[in-house]
């Protein structure tokens, strides 16, 4: 049965498509890690399987199971953008932002395969969550989208600096393609959070109770996506 539920999320998760709202920088490939022809940049790890033998599996566990909720809930936040704003002058901007997200949820879905990770069984409550996030801040309008995104974005980017710290005090050459996938979607969110505040982010009424609000719940769903 965990064979059959594996080989599924292999094949849902499909083939990793670049996506960058600026040019990736050329990524150096060590064992496990090829380069997509054409000189564009992606991560792809050579196999659904990885060497298992010697890894701290609660440690890994737990960061492909909270970055995959993560990837997901951000895909379900832009979806609910879209709806609201698709039409707007902002909506090809957002639609950008969410390709990106959709590059970075397929790959932790290959990484959940590879790594024999379980989903949170939060995943059910992220979809609606997200969505309501994303279209309510939208209502607020373009500004609002963009405070999201900013609040949004700005925790990820802390988690995914913590859990780069994790893995380099565990052993930085055992976990290197896990670190490099990290970093580079560390740096894509980062990118995100400033594109938010050069679409006038902070300019949204009452933006720091928004932004406080939203990253309290960031928090929490870090917190029980990790544990269930």
């Amino acid at each position: 049965m965990t064979d059959v539920l594996f080989s599924g999320m292999a094949a849902a998760a499909g083939p990793v498509v670049r996506c960058s709202l600026l040019q990736r920088r050329p990524l150096r490939c060590g064992p496990g890690l090829r380069p997509v022809p054409g000189g564009e940049a992606s991560l792809r790890l050579c196999s659904t399987r990885v060497a298992r033998e010697g890894i701290n599996k609660p440690v890994i566990d737990r960061i492909i199971r909270v970055d995959h909720a993560g990837e997901y809930g951000a895909n379900r936040i832009y979806a609910g953008q879209m709806a609201v704003l698709g039409r707007s002058s902002v909506g090809p901007v957002i639609q950008q932002m969410w390709d990106q997200e959709k590059d970075h949820l397929k790959k932790f879905n290959e990484l959940m395969v590879a790594y024999r990770v379980r989903p949170t069984v939060l995943l059910p409550f992220w979809n609606v969550a997200g969505f309501v996030l994303g279209a309510g801040s939208a209502l607020l309008g373009k500004k609002g989208a963009m405070a999201c995104t900013v609040a949004v974005e700005e925790s990820i980017s802390e988690h995914y600096n913590n859990q780069i710290r994790t893995l380099i005090e565990e052993d930085p050459e055992k976990y290197k393609e896990l670190l490099l996938v990290i970093k580079q979607f560390r740096d894509d969110e980062q990118e995100h959070h400033d594109i938010g505040l050069e679409h006038d982010a902070e300019a949204t009424p009452a933006y720091s109770v928004l932004k406080t609000a939203i990253q309290l719940g960031c928090k929490a769903a870090i917190f029980l996506s990790e544990r269930i």
